[in-house]
């Protein structure tokens, strides 16, 4: 077969501008650092890489929804933190008053200092979150979700709670009349108080046999049997119990279906004391006004005064607890964010090591490749180098 020179210098060439873009694609890997720089080079691995990708980006909205909850569950930790402490301070002040010693102007000083806490405490109640909206305003609201009026402090929110949009259903609020307007009133399972103001007073309570409860509504009547003799009935809900004229004795417990309560002072014919369910409507600050309201009355007895403390007592303990709750809960939450966060961190990491393990380049495979498709394309050149010289005019120089 015959093969002209012209034919000869063209496949010179091509080979030449073949091996010349080798090696302008292998230099682009390597400097870029892809194996796949475009979907036609693989397109399975174009495709493994972008479902990669896909899921980067679903974790990375995850990560700003987790940051989103813990910052908002921080602030409310925080809020509940702040609550319960001047709920204390409440609380001693409201211990001090009861010292029998106390003229009415102190117990009225004790009012005013708990009436600032309470004012505290509404503010806290009605903390911003920072971003224009209230972290205890529930499902959202555009005001303070909490109002105070003549009757009382009111929730003016929208129940319920905000999400985030993510896989982890996670808080962005806390429903504030839950948090602040909820707690169980007494001591949880039923709450005591006098029905007249006579010269005792009613403790507390307690639960002896949660079995024997029964939900009813008691009433403890006293009357005298004779001089000097105090005894007691008991009705539940109106009708008479096994329990008719019984002895009283102030150093030991009324006991009644499962529940012991103790009546201090001398209680005289026809005080009356009720023993009802709890009811989960005891708000923080009907607590602090009730005692606040108490304590600011003038010419009250040491008896009406006790009560009062015990009381207030009781019930300050109760929606202390009730925050308290309401924090432990905010803290669960702040571990599973803590939680889900680790999980999407492992998942992004996968996501990652799956993108890279389709697109990227193995950067000794092509160091080495590089090489030779260098070495190839210099052969090229001293050929083509060669094929310049095999002419006729050569041949007559010489």
């Amino acid at each position: 077969m015959r093969v002209s020179t012209a034919n000869a210098f063209a496949a010179s060439v091509s080979s030449l501008q073949r091996r010349q873009q080798d090696l302008t694609d292998a230099n682009e890997r390597l400097t870029n650092g892809k194996r796949v720089m475009q979907a036609s080079d693989d397109p399975t691995a174009a495709a493994r890489a972008e479902r990669a990708r896909a899921l980067m980006q679903r974790t990375d909205a995850t990560q700003r929804a987790l940051d989103a909850s813990r910052n908002s569950m921080t602030l409310t930790e925080a809020a509940l933190a702040d609550g319960g402490e001047l709920l204390q301070q409440a609380r001693e002040l409201l211990a001090s008053a009861g010292n029998a010693s106390f003229t009415d102007a102190e117990r009225r000083d004790v009012a005013n200092q708990i009436t600032a806490i309470r004012n505290q405490l509404l503010g806290v109640a009605n903390r911003s979150d920072g971003t224009g909206g209230y972290i205890f305003a529930g499902q959202g609201a555009s005001q303070p979700p909490f109002i105070d009026r003549p009757g009382g402090v009111g929730y003016v929110g929208t129940g319920g709670e905000v999400r985030v949009a993510s896989e982890e259903p996670l808080p962005l609020t806390l429903d504030g009349h839950q948090t602040w307007l909820s707690a169980n009133t007494g001591n949880g399972v039923f709450v005591t108080r006098p029905l007249n103001s006579g010269t005792a007073w009613i403790d507390t309570g307690r639960v002896t046999n949660p079995q024997e409860l029964t939900g009813a509504t008691y009433t403890i009547e006293f009357t005298d049997l004779a001089p000097g003799q105090k005894v007691y009935s008991i009705l539940r809900d109106g009708v008479a119990t096994g329990v008719f004229q019984a002895p009283f004795d102030p150093t030991k417990a009324i006991e009644i279906d499962g529940m012991a309560v103790n009546i201090s002072g001398t209680p005289s014919a026809g005080d009356a004391f009720e023993i009802a369910p709890s009811q989960p409507n005891l708000t923080v600050f009907q607590a602090l006004d009730k005692v606040i309201a108490e304590l600011k009355t003038p010419n009250r007895g040491n008896t009406a005064v006790t009560q009062t403390i015990q009381s207030g007592l009781r019930d300050i303990d109760s929606v202390r607890n009730h925050l308290q709750s309401a924090r432990s809960m905010t803290g669960e939450m702040l571990t599973r964010i803590d939680g889900a966060e680790v999980r999407v961190q492992d998942l992004k990491l996968f996501s990652e090591n799956t993108r890279s393990a389709a697109e990227d380049l193995d950067m000794i495979k092509a160091i080495s490749d590089f090489q030779n498709k260098q070495s190839g394309y210099q052969a090229a050149l001293q050929t083509y180098s060669s094929m310049q010289r095999m002419s006729l005019f050569d041949y007559i120089k010489t």
